[in-house]
């Protein structure tokens, strides 16, 4: 099982190396785009196929160039690899990264296992060694794996290491369906709800002073820290669900057309595309499931009454009774156990679960 250590560099002046770096690896990624799309050029320009340059053929056209940027050349056979497992995923082209400017591409330096030398606290890569925090606290493993020097938005550098750890048993043996939402940011079929934090809205007071103040070293210093809190609650949620329920079903619902509406705000602030994500490889067998008319159908007969909640003018409906059976459903807890249902008729894992059903 793979998992990732990431510690925080203690030496501000290992900003300065790192950035040069990162703008070389910016040139690389930036190639490899220009690559791609003089490919698709020429399909369009009549070209009888389409072949889209692999990574192969990417790092046998950058044999070399790492010398001419001045990193290694692991390091720029690295940036082909992970764009072409970017472009493969979403099936297109990624965006050029931006060296300079206010939209700059936060720092990104990939390096494999055999590019580096890890000495209890510290790398040594390229000849330079950096110290990292954190290693106390958590201690890193033996067996790591290939990482990266990533830049947050404060411009603090990180190291990441890929760790090969053994993958714990799963002791809980029980499904669980999960219908994520607003009010409660995930309600289960077995009836608990999990509240919505809303951590923009407990940062909103600090953030609107810092913002009218003209200040924005602290905007980007309270925007980090929401993000920090956000992710932990999510770190913790899906672990504690993960062990404590073998097979996880979660709905669909989509936060990119929710996210051009008024509730614009609160769907970004749930952060459900990151919760889900974590659930993916987590849990021992996950599921994402189509929640169309998970809400308006009876979990326990499976029909569709005149009486249940439709469409907008149905979102106030929190509970209804079922004319057909006359069970009584709060509206979450019935689209979660409808999902359950759903989810347990799927043959296969989706959506990259990297673990397999027992």
């Amino acid at each position: 099982m793979n998992k990732t250590y990431k510690y925080r560099i203690k030496d501000r002046r290992a900003a300065k190396h790192l950035a040069a770096q990162a703008k070389a690896c910016n040139a690389v990624w930036n190639w490899c785009v220009a690559q791609h799309r003089d490919a698709e050029a020429r399909f369009k320009g009549g070209a009888r196929r389409r072949k889209w340059p692999t990574n192969y053929d990417l790092g046998k056209e950058c044999n070399g160039v790492g010398a001419m940027l001045g990193i290694l050349q692991d390091t720029a056979a690295g940036v082909c690899d992970q764009f072409v497992r970017s472009r493969d995923q979403y099936k297109r082209c990624p965006r050029f990264r931006a060296s300079y400017g206010q939209k700059r591409s936060l720092g990104w330096i990939p390096f494999k296992r055999t590019s580096r030398r890890i000495d209890g606290n510290s790398i040594t890569y390229r000849g330079q060694t950096f110290r990292f925090f954190g290693t106390k606290r958590r201690p890193l493993p033996e067996i790591t794996k290939a990482g990266a020097f990533v830049e947050d938005a404060r411009g603090r550098w990180w190291v990441v290491f890929n760790v090969e750890v053994e993958q714990s048993g799963q002791a809980a043996s029980s499904d669980i369906g999960i219908d994520l939402g607003l009010k409660a940011l995930a309600t289960l079929s077995n009836g608990d709800v999990v509240e919505n934090p809303r951590h923009l809205r407990q940062y909103a007071e600090r953030l609107a002073v810092a913002q009218r103040a003209g200040n924005k070293r602290r905007v980007r210093a309270i925007h980090a820290k929401i993000g920090n809190v956000r992710r932990d609650f999510h770190h913790k949620l899906s672990t504690r669900l993960a062990r404590e329920h073998a097979f996880i079903a979660v709905g669909n619902v989509k936060p990119k057309g929710l996210a051009k509406t008024r509730m614009a705000k609160s769907v970004l602030d749930a952060g459900w595309s990151t919760l889900r994500a974590m659930l993916a490889y987590k849990a021992a067998f996950y599921v994402l499931v189509d929640e169309r008319f998970t809400t308006q159908t009876c979990s326990s007969c499976g029909s569709l009454p005149p009486e249940r909640p439709r469409g907008i003018a149905g979102l106030g409906i929190r509970t209804w009774e079922c004319s057909a059976c006359g069970e009584s459903h709060d509206r979450d807890v019935n689209a979660a156990r409808n999902i359950l249902r759903i989810g347990r008729s799927v043959a296969a894992p989706v959506e990259g679960s990297r673990r397999a059903a027992a």
